[in-house]
C-alpha cells in the first residue's frame, strides 16, 4: 500500500509543482485531476488535459513522475454519467473515454468517475440506463488495459431533495456495479453518514478495490435529530449543506483508520490510499490545504507498511 493524494485540492498549481510538493512531503503517489475546464466548480482541476492527449504528453508526464519518484495512481474525472440532459451526458461519457485513452498511454492503471443519476427518473430506470452507458465504457477500458473505478460518494447535492445523486453509495449497489465489470474507488467517509459501518462493509469487497480514497467525516447527532437523515429541508440555500455532518481530513473525524487500513491489508489491498481533501477547516488558502494534507499524512503514514 502507498500513500498519495488527489491533486484537485491544488487547482492553481501546475502538475510539476504538485509533484515537487508531494515528494518533498513524503507522499508516494498522485491521483491526477483530469476534469475539463469547469471554471470555479469546487474540488475539480485540470492537471492533465485528456482531450488530444498523445504519446508525447504521456512521455513527458511519465518522466515528471519518475524524476520525483512518484506513481500516477489514477486519473480523476468524477461527473454525472447519467445526466438528464442528453448532450451533457454524452459529453461526460466521451470525456471518460478520453481519460481511459490517456491512462492507457501513461500506463496508469485506473480511471475514476461516478455512476451519477438522472433525478427525474426512478432508481430502477437509472440502473437500466447505466447498464447501457457503462457496458461500452467498461469494454473500452478493458481493451485499453485500464480499470474503470467508481467512487461511492453520495452526491446528495445533485438531487433536488438531497437524496443520493450517485448510485454507488451502498454494498448492494457495489455488487450491481461489479456485475458490469466496474471496480470501486472506496471512500469510507460516505458510509458513516449513511449509517453503514465502513470497516465491516468493505471486508467482502477488497478484491474489487484497486484504489481507495482517504477522507474523514464529522457527525453532529443532535443536528441529525432535528433535520433527519436527508438533512435540511425547509431552508437549504446550498444543496450541499446537509446541516448535520461535514468532511474532515483523516485524523479529524470519526473514521477508525487503524481498523480500516488493517481490513484493507487483510483483504489483500496493495493499491494507493489517496487523500481527498475536502475539509472546510483546512481549505480556502494554499497554506491551509497544505496543513490539511500534512495532518492526513501524520495520521495515515504510521499505519502503512513501507
Amino acid at each position: 500500500m502507498k500513500l498519495g493524494f488527489l491533486t484537485a485540492c491544488m487547482p492553481r498549481r501546475s502538475l510539476a509543482e504538485v509533484c515537487a510538493w508531494a515528494r518533498s512531503n513524503d507522499f508516494e503517489a498522485l491521483e491526477v485531476a483530469a476534469w475539463p475546464d469547469l471554471g470555479d466548480r469546487p474540488f475539480t482541476a485540470t492537471h492533465l488535459v485528456a482531450d488530444g492527449f498523445g504519446a508525447g504528453d504521456a512521455e513527458s508526464i511519465r518522466q515528471l513522475f519518475a524524476d520525483h519518484d512518484l506513481i500516477c495512481s489514477s486519473l480523476a474525472y468524477y461527473d454525472n454519467n447519467l445526466h438528464p440532459d442528453p448532450d451533457t451526458r454524452a459529453a461526460v461519457n466521451d470525456h471518460v473515454r478520453k481519460c481511459i485513452d490517456a491512462a492507457s498511454l501513461l500506463g496508469c492503471p485506473t480511471v475514476g468517475t461516478f455512476v451519477g443519476r438522472d433525478p427525474t427518473r426512478s432508481v430502477a430506470d437509472n440502473l437500466r440506463n447505466a447498464e447501457a452507458v457503462f457496458r461500452p465504457l467498461v469494454d473500452h477500458a478493458g481493451e485499453a488495459g485500464v480499470k474503470l473505478i467508481i467512487e461511492n460518494c453520495v452526491m446528495e447535492g445533485w438531487h433536488p431533495d438531497g437524496y443520493p445523486g450517485n448510485l454507488a453509495y451502498s454494498p448492494e449497489l457495489w455488487e450491481w456495479m461489479f456485475s458490469l465489470g466496474l471496480y470501486l474507488n472506496y471512500d469510507p467517509s460516505h458510509l458513516l453518514w449513511m449509517g453503514i459501518d465502513p470497516v465491516e462493509a468493505v471486508k467482502p469487497y477488497v478484491h474489487r478495490i484497486p484504489h481507495a480514497q482517504a477522507k474523514d467525516i464529522e457527525l453532529d447527532p443532535a443536528a441529525r435529530n432535528h433535520f433527519g437523515w436527508p438533512g435540511r429541508a425547509v431552508r437549504r440555500d446550498n444543496p450541499w449543506d446537509v446541516g448535520w455532518w461535514r468532511y474532515r481530513v483523516p485524523g479529524r473525524g470519526e473514521v477508525d483508520w487503524n481498523r480500516l487500513v488493517d481490513a484493507l491489508y487483510e483483504g489483500g489491498f496493495d493499491g494507493v490510499l489517496s487523500v481527498e481533501r475536502e475539509d472546510p477547516q483546512w481549505g480556502g488558502t494554499v497554506d491551509k490545504v497544505e496543513i490539511g494534507l500534512k495532518i492526513a499524512h501524520r495520521t495515515l503514514r504510521p499505519l502503512i507498511v513501507v
